[in-house]
């Protein structure tokens, strides 16, 4: 049940973290400052409220599933969560807050635009490290090696 709930929860984190990231994206070079404002909102509430929750759950439950294993991939998923939870912590959750402060009080001045870059940055390094963490959990459950059996 625990790897169900570990996969489930991660799923939602990066499809939450990957949503924010290409909708930042999409609306900062097709559509309007209202738009923008709302996306940045959104992000916000109901975003964060979805994506908190569901990258805490994805490290209890990983720690729990992780702590008889040791080893090759175990570990190349553990050093990568302290830079995915500082990226975040650190950088990701300040940013979208005041992204959003600052699109709903109507200042798109440099500032605006120098964290929404730093933001665009740390999130794709986010969703990279995070793609990789999936990749090696599949390769551990087994699932991956038979999907590239069945592809072959």
């Amino acid at each position: 049940m625990k790897q169900v709930i570990h996969l489930f929860a991660a799923l939602i984190a990066t499809l939450c973290i990957g949503t924010f990231f290409v909708s930042t994206i999409v609306v900062e070079l097709f559509a309007s400052l209202a738009m923008i404002t709302t996306v940045k909102g959104l992000i916000v509430s109901p975003g964060l409220f979805i994506l908190v929750p569901a990258i805490a759950i994805t490290g209890a439950t990983g720690f729990a599933l992780s702590s008889k294993r040791k080893a090759g991939l175990i570990d190349n998923k553990k050093r990568r969560m302290p830079f995915i939870a500082a990226n975040g912590i650190l950088i990701l959750l300040p940013a979208a807050i005041y992204l959003d402060h600052l699109a709903t009080t109507g200042n798109f001045g440099l500032s605006f635009y120098l964290v929404q870059g730093l933001e665009l940055i740390a999130g794709g390094i986010n969703l990279t490290l995070m793609s990789l963490n999936m990749r090696d959990g599949f390769r551990l459950s087994g699932r991956l090696r038979r999907l590239n059996q069945t592809a072959a």
